[in-house]
Parts: C-alpha cells; sequence; structure tokens
C-alpha cells in the first residue's frame, strides 16, 4: 500500500513538473522579449529616428474612431517631421477642397525628448512652424512602445491618438528585396 502511494505521488510529480517547466519558460520569454523591447524603444529615442503609427483617434468632443485599416504615420527624424495622419474634428481656416488630414512636412523648431523616470518612458515635445500653420506635437511613450500622441494646429482643433512607436522602415530595402522574391 505504502508503495502505491510512493508510485502514485512520482507519476504526479513527473506529470505535473513539464507544466511547472513550461510556464517558467513562457514568464522569462516575456520578459526577455520586454527587455529587448525597452532597449529597442531607447536607442530609438537616443538617435531621434522612430515613427508613431496610430492605432486609435480620439478629437475633441468626439468618439474613439479605429485606425487600423488606415495608413496613417508620423516619422520624427533630428531634422525633420514628417506627419500623415487622418483627422477628425473642427477646423477653422482651412481652403475649401483642402485636405481633411494632418498632412505636413518640415524642420522642427523645437524637438526635446525628456526620460521620465516614474513611468518609465519619454515625452517628447516638437513643434514644427510652416507658413500657413504651426504644428506642436505631444507624444508619450512607454518603455514598450505604446505611445500616446497629440497634435495641436492653428487652424484646427486638438486631437489625441493612440498607437505605436516603431522604427522607420526603409520602404527601398523593402521594394527591393519583394522583386528579388519574385
Amino acid at each position: 500500500m505504502e508503495t502505491k502511494k510512493i508510485l502514485a505521488t512520482i507519476v504526479i510529480l513527473f506529470l505535473l513538473f513539464p507544466a511547472f517547466t513550461q510556464e517558467f519558460s513562457r514568464k522569462a520569454k516575456r520578459e526577455k522579449e520586454r527587455m529587448v523591447k525597452q532597449l529597442e524603444i531607447d536607442s530609438l529615442m537616443n538617435i531621434k529616428e522612430f515613427e508613431f503609427v496610430a492605432t486609435s483617434a480620439n478629437p475633441q468632443g468626439g468618439s474613439s474612431i479605429d485606425l487600423t485599416t488606415n495608413s496613417n504615420s508620423v516619422k520624427f527624424l533630428p531634422d525633420s517631421i514628417n506627419s500623415y495622419m487622418p483627422f477628425f474634428g473642427r477646423a477653422y481656416s482651412i481652403d475649401y477642397g483642402g485636405d481633411g488630414g494632418l498632412k505636413f512636412a518640415g524642420k522642427p523648431a523645437e524637438f526635446k525628448i525628456i526620460p521620465r523616470q516614474e513611468k518609465k518612458g519619454f515625452e517628447i515635445d516638437a513643434t514644427v512652424n510652416l507658413p500657413r500653420d504651426q504644428y506642436k506635437l505631444n507624444l508619450f511613450v512607454g518603455s514598450e512602445g505604446i505611445a500616446t500622441m497629440t497634435i495641436t494646429s492653428n487652424q484646427r482643433s486638438p486631437i489625441t491618438y493612440f498607437g505605436n512607436i516603431r522604427k522607420i522602415e526603409d520602404r527601398d530595402k523593402k521594394t527591393k528585396e519583394r522583386r528579388k522574391q519574385n
């Protein structure tokens, strides 16, 4: 009887041991992926070259709008900021039939990246002055690349976007790789 109990305990331990090791390895893998993402975000912020891609927009006084099927981005470079974002909200002095989006490119008059120790992320303040408008971009980036950006313009109501930060993709490289594959 005693040997049956010992044998049953050993069998149960052998059956449960892989489950414990799998859970430990999953946690370790997630932690490693999180650390790699944090290092990637840190390096992007240090070189001031990254791209914000929105997943949703929250216009002032409106409800959230899903942007996962729309192409949109703001590319931040030390010498230029290029925005190709949709706009939902009130426009004040836009030409009739003009483009409804926040599409602009220019050299930033201000471009500051401030590390936020208390929340383990970054705060980016940028200003782009163009002849007809001024754009102020405030971006809050978490350590894993999740971000919130508010764009304020002289000619439009403020709008907030939620999305992610990523490395700027070289479209020429991708095009060449696709041609090689075909």
